[in-house]
């Protein structure tokens, strides 16, 4: 066969015809979604309710705003506090406990600031609550260490020291007792109550220096539905970071 009938087997594809077959071959590329505009939103409110419902119902942060639980716990101190142990169980004594601020329950303070059925929701909205004009007292919430639990009678002197049922209370975290005279008199408060059912009462570790149930004008007692939950981790500062355990006081 001769080369001219060879080449007429293989007809040439020039290079426009290559082209428009590679053209044909490739994919229509796929067009970019629009942008839901809702799609930040809707992740911000999410999260927002992620963070609120851990807040609410497991765990939050708190800071120590003043001076009562010196020396154990000192100003500024950074605490974990949870809220699963007491809807299984009553706090045990020891235990350092938030709660709402006495503004929130005490029937004489109530009576002095009324606030609105929103007020406080808003104040534990983060950001929301530093606004200038929302904060209130009944708002607030105080840390404290249990000390009476439900039927036990209750005796403090005036140097802040405690009896339950006659024994006196080996208490290792009270460094700073109340100040008294040379007749035994000082500023502080005595008691000698009996706690009733579903109440604790409540002390300061810093005895001189403390508002707690010796103070508040409408009662001692804490009402058990009014506890935060139970401070039980510092992580800050982090050369003090640890457990808090529950140092509970003796009776000899």
């Amino acid at each position: 066969m001769s080369p001219k009938e060879s080449q007429a087997h293989f007809p040439a594809v020039d290079a426009e015809d290559t082209r428009i077959h590679a053209t044909r071959s490739r994919r229509p590329e796929r067009e970019e979604e629009p942008e839901n505009p809702w799609a930040f939103w809707r992740s911000l409110v999410l999260t927002l309710a992620v963070a609120l419902g851990i807040r609410q119902f497991l765990v939050e942060a708190r800071y120590i705003p003043s001076g009562s639980m010196l020396p154990g716990l000192q100003l500024q101190d950074r605490l974990l506090v949870e809220k699963l142990s007491y809807r299984g169980r009553a706090p045990k004594r020891g235990e350092i406990i938030v709660f709402h601020a006495p503004h929130h329950f005490d029937p004489v303070l109530t009576s002095q600031q009324p606030r609105g059925p929103l007020t406080c929701l808003l104040v534990n909205i983060p950001v929301i609550g530093s606004l200038e004009g929302l904060q209130q007292p009944a708002c607030d919430a105080y840390i404290k260490r249990v000390i009476g639990l439900p039927g036990e009678r209750v005796a403090v002197d005036p140097r802040g020291r405690v009896s339950i049922n006659g024994q006196r209370l080996s208490e290792p975290y009270v460094k700073t007792p109340c100040p008294v005279n040379a007749q035994g008199v000082g500023p502080c408060r005595t008691l000698d109550v009996v706690v009733p059912p579903k109440h604790v009462l409540v002390l300061g570790d810093n005895r001189g220096n403390s508002w707690d149930g010796r103070f508040w004008p409408g009662g001692p007692f804490l009402p058990e539905s009014e506890i935060i939950g139970r401070a039980f981790w510092r992580f800050y500062p982090f050369n003090k970071m640890g457990s808090l355990g529950a140092t509970t006081p003796t009776q000899p």
